[in-house]
């Protein structure tokens, strides 16, 4: 492989990075306005419920579905930065190749959860087929459950991408916190 090739998979590599950055944060964006949709329609719930003495039978049904959304899109955004919650403290006091495979097994052991959830939840929105929210009759579950399989893609691509950079032995950048372990001592 010569000097231009490597240059060439080395930009184009750049382009995908900044790319799906570009996704994230339009995804993070999404979860953000369905926090204020969310916080919105409480309000709304809670003012005709005490305020106006008239309960609207659908704003919890309907907040609980964003609420779900929510809790999904942002285990996306979390996941792409690496925010979960992890228990490093032996892993960080290993040598940097032990650290590399353990964080190895470790992403295969998610990609494995995300592939699961990405079959799993396409199969549950396939057999739900168009059956209606109870008391928002226009609402398709099958658009509820579709979150399933939106964000186990999203994840198993953002694994993917990381087996990929630890494999290779490729650090991404994520603000202060390095690639593996999400801890920058090395």
């Amino acid at each position: 492989m010569n000097f231009n090739s490597k240059l060439k998979t080395r930009n184009s590599k750049l382009i995908v990075d900044r790319l799906f950055r570009k996704f994230i944060n339009l995804v993070e964006w999404w979860s953000v306005l369905l926090l204020i949709l969310m916080a919105v329609l409480v309000c709304f719930g809670v003012l005709f419920r005490y305020a106006l003495k008239a309960s609207l039978i659908w704003y919890d049904e309907f907040a609980s579905y964003l609420l779900v959304w929510l809790t999904f899109y942002g285990a996306v955004v979390a996941s792409y930065r690496r925010r979960h919650i992890a228990f490093d403290v032996l892993v960080s006091k290993l040598r940097p190749d032990t650290r590399r495979i353990m964080d190895f097994i470790g992403e295969l052991f998610c990609l494995g959860f995300q592939i699961v959830l990405f079959y799993y939840g396409w199969l549950l929105m396939d057999k739900i087929g168009d059956e209606s929210a109870i008391s928002l009759p226009w609402v398709k579950m099958r658009w509820i459950y579709s979150v399933l399989p939106i964000t186990g893609g999203l994840m198993l691509l953002i694994s993917l991408m990381r087996l990929f950079d630890i494999a290779f032995a490729r650090e991404r950048e994520r603000g202060d916190e390095a690639a593996w372990s999400g801890s920058s001592s090395e």
